[in-house]
């Protein structure tokens, strides 16, 4: 599911984030074509080298990402889960959200990608940008 708008990729600006945060600027990610998530997703897996049988978008930010990497799901995979969001600033969204949707599972059984991090993440989370911390 794509939320592609003509909106600019980052925005400056006054936000708060999802944890709270007052943000000068943020990362708009509905402005990336769906082509765009295809090629990301592409990216991710150059990196990702154990497989998923299962994956899944945080809403909404990671959703469009999620579908992108649908495709590289392998059935074989035992109960491996891949969990994505578009923008990591905190990581409150990302360890809510295995929290409340996975919380029997164990940390090596649900892999974590973000697009964009805002500075290194923890958790296990993987980014393929990465602002300096």
């Amino acid at each position: 599911m794509a939320f592609y708008t003509s909106a600019n990729l980052f925005t400056s600006g006054d936000f708060i984030s999802h944890a709270g945060l007052p943000l000068k600027w943020k990362i708009e990610c509905d402005a990336i074509r769906p082509e765009e998530w295809d090629c990301l997703a592409q990216m991710i897996m150059d990196y990702q080298k154990i497989p998923f049988s299962w994956v899944e978008g945080i809403p909404r930010g990671g959703m469009s990402l999620a579908s992108a990497l649908e495709k590289y799901i392998d059935p074989n995979a035992d109960d491996i889960g891949l969990v994505v969001d578009d923008v990591w600033t905190t990581g409150t969204s990302m360890k809510e959200y295995i929290k409340e949707k996975h919380p029997e599972k164990l940390h090596h059984q649900i892999h974590r990608w973000v697009v964009f991090a805002r500075r290194p993440c923890d958790d296990g989370t993987n980014a393929l940008f990465t602002m300096p911390g």
